[in-house]
């Protein structure tokens, strides 16, 4: 144990520190962002069920915002933070009643763990586990204890004891289930959960990590480096513009290069980093989930003159696109590969691109995100002034009860 104490330890200490008034206009564009995909997903099977099943909104909104695979993400510990870390926060802000500052402050915080944490897992760990739901719980636990007061010994109690119960297999990839909206919701309420108790007095293991039977101990070979970075990891974050898994993103920004100019004729060859294949290697996709994981329909929905938008992934045109896809072959790019996590990088028909639409070298602006929300909403069954509001309450409202609120309103 290093004499700075355990990691964990470390961790709580570095969620100490104030959050800046820049940071937290910037936590505003991700709960937009949040929201804008549980607006959308809204009429989906799972929307339904949640509507059915579950008697509190946040669990049910918790259970729709990666339906659409365009939540938020963080590249180089390969998760989608907004989906676990929204429900959390807002959940504990509810128990309290505090403000948006703190509402925000707690996001932050919560981006901030979930990030370093993920950031460590090898390799080895994202071939078998989804690293949404392994590191999700941290965070989800980090942003509720900030709300609860920000107690740097009750974070360390709920980081351990949210670690302690991390899980959340990739096999649930080989079905056309549910689970993925599972693991993200597991996430928040385990760590909304622990971070209630540890405020009150309930002890967790401070070595949780690095422990001799502790989470690097089971779920990894060689676990990277903890960094303890100056800024604030919510920084570094990236936004998705298409409806479709982050690996497949960078195939389709090339393929919308090409369209621009002209220049996407068939056939079509992809070339990309070796995980985009693993995930997203599927030339004849049944489900809108396979579509929305198939580099193959990617291109096609590309140059069938498409957008990537939600529609573009259901069944009806999983139908339409069958011709263009058999004329999309893949093969990994050892030069690509060696750039990720770092850059997700593509070539189509010759034309590369390493960093994507969306991601802080390509960023989005609030603008752009306004008009991805309009069109989730859109999507989602939700009127003009619906979407309105919406971005009125994210990006200036001063009261988190409005925001959940309009989620009851939605849901």
């Amino acid at each position: 144990m290093s004499e700075a104490g355990t990691l964990i330890e470390q961790i709580a200490q570095h969620l100490q520190r104030p959050v800046d008034a820049e940071t937290r206009e910037r936590a505003r564009l991700h709960l937009l962002d949040w929201l804008a995909c549980v607006a959308g997903a809204r009429q989906s099977a799972v929307a339904k069920i949640a509507k059915a099943a579950e008697p509190d909104v946040l669990t049910r909104a918790a259970l729709l915002g990666n339906v659409l695979e365009m939540d938020d993400i963080e590249r180089t510990a390969i998760l989608h933070p907004g989906p676990v870390i929204w429900p959390s926060a807002l959940s504990a802000i509810r128990d309290v009643s505090e403000s948006m500052e703190m509402l925000l402050d707690g996001a932050v915080r919560g981006y901030e763990a979930m990030i370093m944490i993920g950031a460590t897992f090898d390799a080895h760990h994202y071939a078998h586990f989804h690293n949404t739901s392994t590191a999700g719980g941290f965070g989800a636990a980090a942003a509720a204890v900030s709300i609860f007061g920000n107690d740097a010994q009750a974070m360390v109690w709920a980081l351990g004891n949210a670690g302690s119960f991390a899980g959340g297999l990739w096999h649930m990839r080989h079905d056309n289930v549910m689970t993925k909206q599972l693991h993200a919701t597991h996430a928040a309420l385990a760590g909304l959960w622990v971070a209630r108790l540890a405020v009150k007095g309930f002890t967790g293991p401070k070595a949780l990590l690095e422990g001799p039977q502790g989470f690097y101990a089971a779920f990894t070979k060689a676990p990277k480096p903890m960094a303890f970075g100056d800024n604030w990891a919510m920084a570094r974050v990236s936004f998705k513009p298409w409806a479709a898994c982050r690996h497949a993103h960078p195939t389709i920004d090339c393929a919308l290069e090409l369209r621009a100019g002209g220049r996407l004729k068939a056939p079509f060859h992809v070339e990309t980093y070796k995980d985009a294949i693993a995930f997203c290697d599927k030339p004849d996709p049944k489900t809108e989930a396979e579509a929305k994981f198939s580099l193959q329909h990617a291109v096609a929905v590309i140059a069938d003159g498409r957008n990537a938008e939600p529609q573009d992934f259901t069944v009806q045109a999983i139908a339409a696109l069958a011709s263009l896809r058999s004329q999309v072959t893949l093969s990994e790019a050892p030069e690509i590969t060696a750039l990720y996590p770092a850059h997700y990088g593509a070539r189509v028909n010759g034309l590369e691109l390493v960093d994507t639409r969306g991601d802080p070298e390509r960023p989005i602006d609030a603008d752009g995100l306004i008009i991805k929300a309009e069109m989730l909403c859109r999507w989602g069954g939700l009127p003009d002034p619906a979407q309105k509001r919406m971005a009125e309450l994210a990006l200036e409202g001063s009261d988190p009860a409005t925001i959940i609120a309009m989620l009851e309103d939605w849901l």
